[in-house]
């Protein structure tokens, strides 16, 4: 079983507190590069070095899974699914979940709660 990276997971691996994954393929999505990036530009002095040493590492390390026409379709059927029962989840989560599910793989993340709600997709909670 492939594994989705979520940034959360990422973000301890930074802090050194990351749990151990599976051994399985693993992967991140081009949302969750972005979400890296955005900590990077946000950060500043030798907190912003750290951060986009280990951005960029992740970047080379680990296959990034870009947006495409299957992955959104994926998207407006999970969106509306969870509109329609109430429960909607962030934009980003829902990004994140439509490409697992478009390329068949499961969601390793602290934020199973969200994660969760979305039919089909195979979380792995490391909450």
């Amino acid at each position: 079983m492939a594994i989705l990276i979520d940034s959360d997971v990422l973000i301890d691996w930074e802090r050194g507190t990351a749990p151990t994954l599976p051994a399985e393929a693993r992967a991140i999505s081009v949302v969750t590069a972005s979400e890296l990036l955005h900590g990077v530009h946000r950060s500043e002095g030798a907190a912003r070095v750290w951060r986009s040493a280990f951005t960029e590492y992740v970047l080379q390390a680990l296959p990034v899974i870009p947006i495409t026409v299957p992955v959104a379709r994926a998207h407006s059927q999970i969106w509306a699914s969870l509109e329609a029962g109430g429960l909607p989840i962030g934009a980003h989560d829902l990004w994140i979940a439509a490409t697992a599910l478009a390329h068949d793989f499961a969601v390793a993340t602290r934020n199973a709660a969200q994660f969760g709600r979305v039919e089909g997709l195979r979380v792995i909670d490391l909450g």
